[in-house]
């Protein structure tokens, strides 16, 4: 099995960069705690900032359309939310609240093919900034996975689809969409840190979780991609403990293929880019944004180039 080499495209600023996602020609990330919208452009070797103030934007994702969504965390009042950017620059809110309470720190998003969004929402305590070390802020008694279905009226309505998750991070389709990978991160010693499949029914419920991975007292995953033949790639793993800070290969039943060291500390989470998408970026819990050029391409997340942020 070759090594993965890795390069720093963007060293660490002592800030978490997460949620990257290629737009086509080049690599959008976040920087959390500084509440802004990166981009990485591979024709000029450069990271500019294309948003800022986004409230410690962390997860993203592009639909068929080219639109940008983002998970939002931050104590605001138009924080905590799930949103998409518009092409004409504008943020629509398409969920903040479940059940009259609001949502605790939504983390990762994606968008299915018939335009339903899903994401997940932890509460990780610090995540967001000062206010969510404490929590008493928290609102929601459970950490879960949601489903926004759009209306006739352009609204989206709000569905919990796990009932048995407590953390939940990453957030992946399979191949055929039959399948939804979530990773189960928990914190605590008495949280597990699992990849769990869940069938996904014809009503867009899920079925049982089917235990692929579990990582024992260790780091799990935080964020996950598919690559071409439908292997799910994940960044999980510390310093402090078990193989260390990997990329993971885990076919679509679970099986460990490869695992490949990264030069961090924690990485967060990966996204596929290049031509022919086989580059596989990684953000880090140090703030780093790395590159490596792989032997397995990714799929595509969405259709077409991004139309704004």
């Amino acid at each position: 099995m070759k090594t993965w080499e890795f390069e720093v495209l963007d060293p660490a600023y002592g800030q978490v960069t997460e949620g990257p996602v290629w737009d086509g020609s080049g690599l959008l990330f976040t920087r959390i705690q500084q509440s802004r919208i990166m981009r990485y452009d591979p024709a000029a070797n450069s990271v500019t900032i294309v948003r800022e103030n986004t409230n410690f934007a962390n997860g993203m994702t592009l639909d068929s359309e080219g639109r940008l969504y983002a998970c939002l965390g931050g104590a605001e009042v138009d924080a905590r939310r799930v949103v998409r950017y518009n092409a004409d620059g504008t943020e629509e809110i398409l969920a903040d609240q479940f059940e009259g309470k609001r949502l605790n720190i939504p983390n990762d998003v994606v968008v299915d093919p018939e335009g339903q969004v899903w994401f997940t929402d932890p509460y990780y305590e610090g995540a967001a900034g000062p206010w969510s070390q404490d929590r008493a802020n928290r609102e929601q008694e459970h950490d879960s996975v949601y489903r926004l279905d759009m209306q006739p009226d352009g609204r989206y309505r709000i569905h919990r689809v796990t009932f048995d998750t407590t953390r939940p991070n990453g957030l992946l389709f399979s191949r055929d969409y039959n399948m939804l990978y979530v990773a189960q991160s928990g914190r605590q010693p008495d949280e597990a840190r699992q990849l769990r499949g869940y069938p996904i029914n014809s009503d867009k419920t899920l079925g049982p979780a089917e235990i692929l991975h579990d990582f024992g007292e260790n780091r799990g995953i935080d964020g996950m991609r598919l690559d071409a033949e439908g292997n799910v790639v994940a960044t999980a793993g510390w310093e402090v403990g078990g193989p260390g800070p990997m990329i993971y290969v885990f076919s679509p039943s679970g099986e460990v293929l490869e695992m490949h060291p990264v030069p961090c500390r924690r990485p967060t989470n990966c996204a596929f880019g290049g031509d022919d998408l086989s580059v596989l970026y990684v953000t880090t819990i140090e703030g780093y944004l790395l590159r490596a050029r792989v032997e397995r391409p990714g799929r595509p997340v969405g259709l077409g180039r991004m139309t704004s942020v």
